[in-house]
């Protein structure tokens, strides 16, 4: 049966060469956060159950309590954990294919000129599908352990590099217009982004993202689970399995089964554009009427003074939860809910937060991701 090899390294051109040497003889891989303690990396090697460990001298170690993988698995990937334990998701090869595929198509790829930069983490799937989209296309690939705004400048300026990944807080560190195209992940993406800066829309279990500026990439399809509200994919791109927990898949609005339940609320409209609200599980409910933080921080992102913000709620005597923005201001910047007004007046009279609160950092996960449920 196929190993399930995991790699304690930080990004470099050699973990992409290891790996896909392991994709090569049909084996498996998983990465670990190498930005973690040694503690929570051997959390991580609990819940992933791995057969092999290579650390970053490429020393080999068997593990005696590891699980094979199934053959055509190519990749466990651990979720962001953001309502618990992170489950392992199993990609299998034609999957992470055909995620590559899509992508490079999408992106009008030309494997003799442009050149990928990797300048996020590579043990959660934003980061890696950069690495993995070079591996199975063989377009050239450029390295960052990190993301370093005057490294990524220079290597976009002398055009070692045309294409890269970002979420939206190093996307506001370096200009745009430096790249042929930029993917930004992450939650709340600017309306006022440059034509070359995608947002996407995806997750570990769908491989990267399979919607661009609202459009689902093509074989892929979107739906709306009518009882719940949340979005249902198919896409050739995601899992085949949680290796921790039982399967995410329903039956569809064809009928057909193996549609991915995302735990995502959104809306697709008559044109066939997706709309993201936000997780199912994050809804602040005020006064009997349901708000959406991500719709908040949308019409908040361009608002005074503001560096980094997150909504969420706290408990309120009079409408049961209220909702409250959470913000790192600019440097010497006064921030109040009076300067917002213009933003205020476009959302709904119960979407408006009734109160800031002045943070110096966002509390976040491991991925990345701002840990919501941590803001009080």
């Amino acid at each position: 049966m196929p190993q399930l090899v995991a790699f304690d390294q930080a990004p470099s051109s050699s973990l992409a060469t290891q790996i896909a040497e392991v994709l090569d003889r049909g084996d498996a891989f998983c990465i670990l956060d190498h930005r973690l303690s040694q503690a929570q990396r051997d959390e991580q090697l609990r819940i992933l159950r791995p057969t092999v460990l290579v650390n970053a001298s490429r020393e080999t170690t068997p593990l005696t309590h590891g699980l094979e993988v199934e053959v055509g698995d190519a990749l466990c990937c651990l979720t962001s954990g953001s309502s618990g334990t992170p489950k392992v998701a199993v990609l299998t090869l034609h999957a992470l294919e055909a995620s590559a595929q899509a992508t490079s198509a999408a992106l009008d790829v030309d494997t003799s000129s442009d050149a990928w930069l990797s300048c996020l983490p590579w043990a959660h799937i934003g980061g890696l599908s950069v690495a993995l989209r070079s591996i199975l296309t063989g377009t050239k690939l450029e390295v960052l352990p990190a993301f370093d705004a005057p490294a990524v400048t220079e290597m976009a300026s002398s055009r070692k590099v045309t294409l890269t990944s970002l979420v939206t807080t190093t996307l506001q560190r370096v200009d745009p217009a430096l790249f042929r195209s930029i993917l930004l992940g992450g939650a709340a993406p600017p309306d006022d982004r440059p034509n070359n800066v995608i947002a996407t829309y995806g997750m570990t279990e769908t491989g990267s993202g399979v919607v661009y500026n609202g459009l689902p990439l093509p074989g892929v399809a979107i739906a709306v689970d009518q009882a719940t509200g949340g979005l249902l994919i198919k896409s050739p791109t995601q899992l085949r399995a949680y290796r921790n927990a039982p399967d995410p898949f329903t039956t569809g609005p064809d009928g057909t089964p193996g549609w991915l339940i995302t735990g995502d609320a959104g809306e697709i409209s008559a044109g066939g554009v997706v709309s993201v609200q936000g997780r199912l599980d994050e809804v602040i409910v005020t006064g009997g009427e349901k708000v959406h933080p991500v719709t908040v921080e949308r019409a908040l992102a361009g608002a005074h003074g503001i560096d980094e913000l997150s909504v969420w709620k706290r408990p309120d005597e009079a409408w049961g939860e209220r909702v409250v923005a959470f913000v790192v201001p600019r440097p010497g910047a006064e921030v109040s809910l009076a300067s917002w007004s213009a933003e205020l007046e476009t959302l709904k009279p119960w979407e408006r937060p009734k109160e800031i609160v002045l943070l110096t950092a966002l509390p976040r996960l491991a991925s990345g991701k701002i840990a919501r449920r941590q803001l009080n």
